[in-house]
């Protein structure tokens, strides 16, 4: 009894600081600036449409749920960080769209089994720090012959590089806390899934990222508004030497991922699956 209720409390004191993380900056322009085309693809992918009951897990401000919703569908958006819903809720009412926002775990969900045709996550549910009782969730509420549709960013895409170059330098993660990237390794994501889904298809993708003309305009951006680069800074704040460190570390990674035309390509695996 007393090792449950210390991992209880633990647990929710790791969602806390998750909470809080995301709340740091503005992921909303990341979401609406620099990512907005993920939303719509996947949608498009899902298959999303009239009358379909849909999730969306750890929708953030919405860049799935309110695409999701101007094709008619019944849409549920879900984020364990409640700022995030304010200011979809206001882009969502600019859309002429009417969708519904809950605060949520997306390894608890408080939701029946079988209760959607579509359950969605764009570079979302990928954060949750424990992946298979994420996925256990995603496949639980999910109907079978439902569909389960996923954006996720790879280990070896941008994002992935990003992550681990932030690492040297963030706080380390409590024991059991798995890496987001791993949900972009498809060999790791048919584990999670299992038997559970069919016709899974997982194909690389790229999101060309125009956004950031010189290196330095990609470090100042997540500086500024991604809540894990804010929260890995915040962890050496008192250390000069290694904030100089980390600025230079953010540059060389743009810099080694600049195409010809002086873009980035971000690598996403798109995900699509049925639920027995």
């Amino acid at each position: 009894m007393t090792t449950t209720t210390t991992n209880t409390d633990a647990d929710q004191a790791l969602k806390a600081r998750h909470r809080a993380m995301w709340a740091l900056g503005d992921y909303h322009a990341v979401a609406t600036e620099i990512i907005a085309d993920l939303g719509p693809t996947l949608v498009a992918a899902s298959g999303i449409g009239a009358g379909h009951h849909v999730l969306d897990v750890a929708a953030g401000s919405g860049n799935v749920a309110i695409p999701a919703a101007a094709t008619g569908a019944h849409v549920v958006a879900t984020d364990l960080t409640p700022d995030l819903h304010e200011r979809g809720a206001t882009d969502a009412e600019r859309a002429g769209v009417g969708l519904t926002w809950e605060v949520a775990d997306a390894e608890r969900l408080p939701y029946d089994a079988d209760a959607f045709d579509v359950v969605t996550s764009c570079v979302g549910v990928m954060f949750a720090p424990h992946h298979q009782e994420a996925a256990d969730e995603l496949v639980r509420v999910c109907r079978p012959g439902g569909t389960i549709g996923l954006v996720n960013w790879t280990p070896g895409g941008f994002i992935g590089q990003l992550f681990a170059t932030m690492k040297p330098f963030a706080a380390p993660p409590p024991a059991g806390v798995q890496p987001p990237p791993l949900w972009g390794d498809v060999a790791h994501l048919r584990g999670l899934l299992g038997d559970r889904v069919t016709d899974l298809t997982a194909i690389q993708q790229l999101l060309r990222v125009d956004a950031f003309p010189e290196p330095s305009d990609f470090r100042d951006y997540f500086k500024a508004n991604y809540g894990p680069t804010i929260a890995a800074y915040r962890a050496i704040a008192d250390q000069p030497e290694r904030v100089a460190e980390l600025d230079q570390a953010l540059v060389d990674l743009a810099e080694r991922n600049r195409q010809p035309d002086g873009s980035l390509a971000w690598e996403y695996l798109l995900v699509v699956a049925r639920v027995v």
